[in-house]
């Protein structure tokens, strides 16, 4: 499950517009951030995606990708004209495509390498699903099937894009926009296939086009009643809402740190085998199987290089968003990972302080509080202050930023572990985080 987010410019304090998501995958799914070059390709050359190979164009743009380690495509990411998009899963009635083919994040990285803006990345989407559909496994241990929705932006712009088979609709963002695992437009889209309305009135899903709803003639009601993508696209909708006109990339950090009993000292992630957070993590059931492995904030700016705060890291509460800037390129982090522990790649380190966070999460989670804040207060500052500067300083700046979290991190990974437990979590989730660290080879 994941949620995506968008302040635009009439709604952040800057003027510039913000994007934010949180990727949640399977917990052994690694994570990974990558830079592709801006390339020209032959004419007749082929491009092989995640399973299917389609023809190539001619020149493709230079990307920042966040994705699962082993998919072609991107969860989120952004390219050199500021176009960026997040991915979500969306359960609809429409029998899912599980041939291969395209799925959502090879449409989502097509769109970067292929698109100088919001609504051109749209079209491009909305033209490769008519053309190829969508369908192939998403899952990594486990197969799943899903159809996709996107938040697409640029330093202008912002749209909702829904799919469900090969039918779409779109809206377009006035201020404030938030996606979850659900579709949620109605009637109120500005463009939509054309057989949206009659497919559904087909299918007997409503009774004639006065009626019509997508979300409710669409979605296919207990993965999506599951994934409490309602709830959770309303959560952080309100935060969007509530801070308007002030909005900062320090909210839309706090923004994709929420969960549903902030305030609650005593809460714990190891409770219930039901319910979702817009900061995920993963316990016992088919309800609790997946975790936020990454998340991303950027910075679409038309005067300065955008800049993208990363945590490449699992759960951004136990997190640090570091910034890069892609036409710096990314520092050193590691090894690419694999779905198995290696201490030479940045997300398997980091899970050693995540997994022994969550033992006692009420407790351990606190050692990381007033760091965490004053490591991004102080890269903010830092990002404000080096904007007009050359690639290489700026770096700079990232590889600091970079080294100082997992210095950061190696500390409280020791503070962590002298925490004695105060509450233990329950046999469920123990059982189910046991398996996953034999599955990752941890224990």
């Amino acid at each position: 499950m994941c949620d995506t987010i968008v302040a635009l410019g009439n709604s952040t304090l800057d003027g510039n517009v913000l994007f934010g998501k949180n990727s949640d995958r399977e917990p052994n799914e690694a994570h990974e951030v990558v830079i592709l070059p801006a390339t020209r390709h032959e004419p007749g050359t082929q491009l092989k995606c995640t399973y299917i190979t389609i023809p190539q164009i001619e020149e493709t743009y230079r990307v920042l990708l966040a994705k699962p380690f082993w998919i072609w495509g991107a969860e989120m990411g952004t390219n050199e004209h500021g176009v960026t998009i997040g991915n979500e899963a969306v359960f609809t009635k429409t029998p899912y495509g599980k041939e291969p083919g395209l799925i959502g994040m090879d449409f989502l990285r097509l769109a970067l390498e292929r698109s100088r803006s919001a609504e051109a990345a749209m079209q491009l989407i909305i033209s490769l699903l008519e053309l190829y559909g969508q369908g192939g496994n998403c899952g990594f241990a486990h197969k799943f099937y899903y159809h996709n929705s996107f938040l697409i932006c640029d330093p202008d712009d912002a749209w909702i894009l829904e799919t469900s088979g090969r039918d779409w609709a779109a809206l377009k963002v006035k201020d404030v926009g938030s996606i979850s695992n659900a579709i949620l437009i109605t009637n109120n889209w500005d463009m939509a296939s054309k057989t949206l309305v009659s497919n559904a009135i087909e299918k007997g899903w409503c009774s004639k086009s006065s009626e019509f709803s997508f979300a409710h003639c669409y979605s296919e009601p207990i993965y999506t009643r599951f994934s409490d993508a309602r709830r959770r696209q309303s959560c952080t909708l309100d935060l969007l809402r509530e801070a308007r006109g002030r909005i900062t990339p320090a909210h839309m950090m706090s923004f994709l740190r929420s969960h549903q009993h902030d305030g609650n000292k005593d809460w714990s992630p190891a409770r219930g085998i039901t319910g979702s957070d817009v900061c995920m993590h993963a316990g016992w059931g088919p309800a609790r199987g997946s975790q936020t492995t990454g998340s991303m904030i950027s910075v679409l700016s038309r005067t300065n290089p955008s800049v993208h705060f990363v945590t490449g890291t699992a759960a951004p509460c136990t997190s640090l968003f570091k910034p890069v800037w892609l036409d710096a390129g990314l520092p050193d982090s590691g090894s690419h990972p694999t779905g198995e522990y290696d201490e030479a790649t940045l997300y398997w380190r980091h899970e050693r302080l995540h997994r022994e966070i969550l033992r006692d999460y009420a407790t351990r989670i606190e050692v990381l509080d007033e760091q965490q804040k004053q490591f991004e207060q102080e890269m903010i500052e830092k990002v404000n202050n080096v904007l007009t500067s050359t690639a290489q300083v700026r770096l700079e700046l990232s590889t600091t930023a970079f080294r100082k979290a997992e210095e950061i991190e190696a500390q409280w990974l020791v503070d962590v572990q002298k925490q004695k437990i105060r509450k233990r979590n329950s046999f469920l989730h123990k059982s189910a985080w046991n398996q996953l660290d034999r599955e990752a080879k941890m224990l």
